[in-house]
């Protein structure tokens, strides 16, 4: 850590962290970095989504910072559902990801930062600090990448969106679809208004074939 690094002065108060991310190494050494540092603590690693799911009805923290690549789901889904769960949680990708689509997706779903698990300490407690303040942070690399290609036009997917798509073009009922993602036929049905939303389509037909000219489905 650089020496000559100045905490801001308005933090009276170390923000609460959380960490969810598989890489046990990386954990340790972020849990480290920020408990020794006068802005932030860990309060709760989770090694799962799962685990983060259900840590977080029973322990909220100030910031989370999260994985994208988990072992039992993808971070940038998980992210959508957290931050429509607790609006007041702000949540930072923290990441190997430099994708201009996994970023796009990623801020689409809620997050608030987006930081690569290369960042020096000064950028990774900027990043905390910032989002604890209700603005955003992106990493240098991600802010230029989005400012070249950015396109307000395109429209993300998440991967069950995605999945879900599939099952629908490949002819499956809702309660065959529900059947084989393990959810509820009413979940299903939400799926089917956001993707018909999103595809601006008026019925499953137009909706197949818009997805088909898009190649989201095969």
């Amino acid at each position: 850590m650089n020496p000559n690094f100045q905490f801001s002065t308005f933090n009276l108060q170390r923000i609460q962290v959380a960490i969810a991310d598989d890489h046990k190494m990386v954990v340790k050494s972020l849990s480290k970095l920020l408990d020794s540092s006068k802005i932030a603590i860990v309060t709760d690693i989770y090694y799962t989504l799962k685990s983060c799911r259900g840590g977080l009805t029973k322990s909220l923290p100030d910031v989370l910072l999260l994985d994208i690549g988990m072992p039992d789901g993808d971070g940038v889904e998980f992210c959508a559902e957290i931050t429509k769960a607790y609006p007041n949680m702000k949540v930072i990708m923290l990441t190997s990801y430099k994708e201009f689509n996994v970023a796009k997706r990623a801020l689409h779903n809620g997050a608030l930062g987006y930081v690569l698990k290369n960042a020096e300490p000064e950028e990774i407690f900027t990043a905390i600090e910032t989002v604890y303040h209700g603005k955003q942070f992106l990493c240098e690399e991600i802010d230029i990448l989005l400012k070249k290609t950015g396109n307000d036009t395109v429209i993300w997917f998440s991967p069950r969106e995605k999945e879900i798509l599939q099952l629908i073009a490949d002819g499956f009922t809702t309660r065959e679809i529900a059947h084989k993602i393990c959810r509820d036929e009413e979940t299903v049905k939400t799926f089917r208004k956001i993707l018909l939303v999103k595809l601006e389509a008026g019925n499953t037909a137009q909706m197949i074939k818009k997805a088909c000219e898009q190649n989201l489905v095969h």
